[in-house]
């Protein structure tokens, strides 16, 4: 009696699914040129800050830039065309496989934040991974009083 055998193929059947899975973050299934073996494209993380209204000297830890989830992040290649759409996953982290060449990585406004970041044109290098850092503004100022 060989019991190994099912406990194989279960563990088998488990890693294709788990495989398969992608995070929010992940590039998308339509990108040109993205395949598992790829190991070309950009990944980066979002942030939003500033997230307290006074910078103190040394830096408060609970004042640092906030992660921001679930934002959508657009990558273009020069001629313009749409070749991902990514989501940040909750830390803020976003990737997308592609081949290498030139892109323009467009973050889009996320509600609740005053400023959106500039398009950042990014090259990714043959067997490379770019590295993007987006910073949206939170719009916490302080007042300014008048003299």
């Amino acid at each position: 009696m060989t019991t190994g055998r099912p406990l194989l193929s279960l563990l088998v059947v488990l890693g294709i699914v788990l495989a398969g899975c992608t995070g929010a973050g992940a590039a998308s299934p339509s990108a040109p040129g993205a395949s598992a073996g790829t190991a070309t494209g950009i990944a980066g993380t979002a942030t939003a800050g500033p997230a307290c209204p006074v910078q103190k000297n040394p830096p408060d830890p609970s004042c640092a830039d906030r992660p921001v989830a679930g934002a959508v992040v657009v990558v273009r290649a020069a001629s313009g065309a749409e070749v991902a759409r990514v989501t940040t996953d909750s830390s803020g982290a976003f990737a997308a496989t592609l081949p290498a060449g030139d892109y323009v990585i467009e973050p889009q406004p996320v509600t609740g934040l005053m400023g959106t970041p500039a398009a950042q044109p990014v090259t990714v290098q043959p067997g490379a991974t770019a590295t993007v850092a987006l910073v949206y503004d939170t719009g916490i100022r302080l007042p300014v009083s008048a003299s």
